[in-house]
Formats: structure tokens, sequence, C-alpha cells
């Protein structure tokens, strides 16, 4: 298993570095000038060359993209244009909040999810399993931040239950990842219930129901656990989408995480903050799915890695 994850771990190498220079050339791509963005109105020519040439913005692509890479490798990923701060300790202070709001609403998605999918798949055919996978739907065609404008409007302004925006305690928290979840809870019921209709028509379980095991022994310790790998094949996948989702859901909250601040440094052509953020979001998700492949094997004992 460990020789597994290290393997997984080192095959992920080249997708970081393919990020990287991806977002890089992008960037670069992107019309604007950030240097006469943080120039005031009053600046020469000669001054804007002066700031090109500190910043080092004026050597060749190819010249910048190594200088910045092997500062990375090191933990450095710069300093922020527009801001002069170190962009390591600009994510850091936001980074905790978004992952917060990101698995908050992976939590809701996962365990309502498959609680409606297990509902639903019990009672295949019933009003009840009609009724979730209308609502699975349904979840999953609104655009979250659709979703949260109508939850800032009926439970903040007309009921005045939670806040409509800002962060601190947990209630700042409900309305933000109930509107980033609910998409995620729609997708995980749905392959629930597929995958246990599924597994239930599977000998096995004919077998554990004849020997007399009770209900919830067999749908719960039997069936469920192997109908689990497709289910767990889309949490992991649904981090990801949380985790870009995140980005327009903090904007709606004005949830101060490492999404609004990607938004900003996008519009203010802030190449630094950008790339970083963008490969902490890639080491993350690469880290998720190599847990993913880890709990594969947990899950069913037939499958072994090498």
């Amino acid at each position: 298993m460990l020789a597994y994850a290290m393997k997984r771990v080192l095959q992920g190498v080249p997708t970081v570095l393919l990020v990287c220079v991806l977002v890089f050339l992008l960037m670069h791509m992107v019309p604007g000038d950030p240097i006469r963005l943080m120039s005031d109105r009053t600046a020469t020519p000669e001054d804007i060359e002066r700031l090109r040439q500190s910043l080092g913005l004026d050597r060749p692509l190819y010249l910048q993209f190594w200088m910045w890479f092997t500062r990375a490798i090191r933990g450095d990923l710069g300093r922020s244009i527009r801001t002069g701060h170190q962009v390591t300790d600009e994510l850091m202070h936001r980074l905790p909040r978004t992952l917060l709001l990101t698995c908050t609403s992976l939590l809701f998605s996962v365990l309502v999810g498959i609680i409606a999918g297990v509902l639903a798949s019990l009672k295949a055919g019933s009003f009840w399993d009609v009724s979730i996978m209308v609502k699975a739907v349904f979840g999953m065609s609104v655009p979250p931040f659709w979703l949260g404008l109508m939850f800032i409007l009926f439970f903040s302004v007309m009921l005045n239950w939670f806040p409509s925006g800002g962060s601190g305690t947990w209630r700042h928290l409900v309305l933000p990842a109930l509107s980033l979840g609910l998409a995620g809870m729609g997708l995980i019921a749905r392959m629930t219930r597929s995958s246990m209709l599924e597994v239930l028509r599977d000998d096995y379980v004919r077998t554990a129901r004849s020997k007399g095991l009770a209900e919830r022994t067999v749908i719960y310790k039997h069936a469920l656990k192997n109908a689990m790998i497709p289910t767990i094949t889309v949490v992991g996948l649904q981090f990801g989408i949380l985790m870009a989702g995140a980005v327009i859901t903090e904007r709606v909250f004005s949830w101060p995480g490492m999404g609004w601040l990607l938004v900003r440094s996008i519009h203010d052509r802030d190449f630094p903050v950008v790339q970083g953020a963008l490969l902490i979001s890639s080491i993350i998700f690469i880290l998720v799915n190599i847990t993913v492949d880890m709990v594969y094997a947990l899950l069913d004992p037939r499958i072994r890695y090498q």
C-alpha cells in the first residue's frame, strides 16, 4: 500500500508541472499590463520600465518561469505584484477558510447524498424514490451562485436567521456550505441509488438474506460497502468541483477565502498570486485522488495494489 501511494505521488508530479506551465502561459496571454495597472497616471515611461525590470517582467518568458519555479520548489512563491506581500503568506492566511467551506460542503453532500440514495434504492419505484430523485436533479441543475442569492434573500433578509456574508462563526458558514453542497448531494444520491440497485441484485446479497441475516445487516454491512466504490470516485472528483465552485460562492457570500483572492488577482494580472493559488489547488486535488485510491482497497478486499 505504501509503495503504491509513493508511486501515485510520483505520477502526480508531471501533472503539477503541466499545470504550472499552462497557468503561466495563459496568464501571460491575457490582455493587459500588470505594471501599468500598478502605476499611477503620473508615472513616466522610465518609471514604468524601472518597475518592470525590478520585478523581472522584462526577461524572456522561459526565464521568468524558471526563476519562479525554482523558488516555488523551496516554498517561495514570490511577492504579490499588487500588494508586495509574500504570496505564501497571503495564501496560507486564506486557504484554511476555503478548505473549511469546501470540506463542510462535501460532508453535507456525502452524508445527505448517501442516506438519500440508499433510501431511494430500497424504495425503488415508490413515491419516496421519485421525490428524492426529483430533488437530486433540482440540486444538480440550479447554479450555486443563484441558490446562494436566494438563500440570502430568504434566510438573511426575510427571516434574519443567518448573516448574509462574512466569516467568524458557524452561522456564517451555513448558507455558503448549503448552496455549494446541494449540487454534489444530488450527484452522490443518484450515484448511490444506481450502485445500490445493481448490488442488491447480486448473488451474495440473496445468499446473505437466505442465511437469515437481518435486513439491516445485509444492506449496510454487505451491499452498501460494495456499492460505495463508484460513490467514492464521485466524492473525490466532487472535492475538486467544490474547490472550483468556492470561487463564485465566496464572492456571493463575501467569504474571505482563497477563491476571492484568486478572482481579484486575475483581474489585477497578479501573476504570482494566481500561479501560487492554482499550484496549491492542484497539489491538494492530487492528494485527494491518492486518498480515494487508498480507500478503494479498504472498501473492497479484492482490490490489491502491488
